[in-house]
């Protein structure tokens, strides 16, 4: 069993290596590997912070990204208001337009009516009063054959004119 208990002169160099050990590394080893691993912390923070701020930038953008598009639709719904509203102005201003013109036909349509109608009454005057003097015409000859109703119609129409 020797060789699972060791000597009492084996464990005291142990324990001398040991604490040698341990000052040399105490004095130049623990130094360089607590600076290591506060560069490595400050690394992994600063590595943290620019992700905050990079999250922060993104979630800025993301926000500045959704105002504008919510700018754009506000716009766009603007413009199709706009539309509208001019498509129905230029609709009313050419019913406007038609409803103007055809009033002018029917006005003008009315006064050529109106003209043809004098016109024609003017000519069912002149064709009336020309068939009323061949008929008077053709009765005063036939009443005026004889001589004595010559004489009568003279007289007569002399003592119209005396009395008026």
């Amino acid at each position: 069993m020797e060789l699972f208990t060791p000597e009492l002169g084996l464990v005291f160099w142990m324990f001398i290596a040991f604490i040698i050990l341990f000052f040399v590394l105490a004095k130049w080893g623990w130094p360089i590997i607590i600076k290591n691993m506060e560069q490595r912390a400050d690394t992994i923070d600063k590595g943290v912070e620019y992700a905050k701020e990079a999250k922060a930038q993104l979630d800025s953008a993301r926000a500045d990204a959704q105002k504008f598009l919510d700018d754009a639709r506000k716009q766009q719904a603007e413009i199709l208001r706009d539309a509208a509203k001019m498509k129905s102005q230029i609709i009313e201003e050419a019913k406007k337009e038609a409803s103007e013109e055809a009033k002018k036909v029917m006005d003008a349509a009315k006064v050529s009516i109106e003209q043809s109608r004098k016109e024609a009454e003017l000519q069912f005057r002149d064709e009336v009063s020309k068939f009323s003097l061949d008929i008077a015409e053709k009765m005063v000859r036939n009443q005026l054959k004889s001589d004595k109703a010559q004489t009568e119609l003279v007289n007569k129409l002399l003592d119209e004119i005396e009395n008026n």
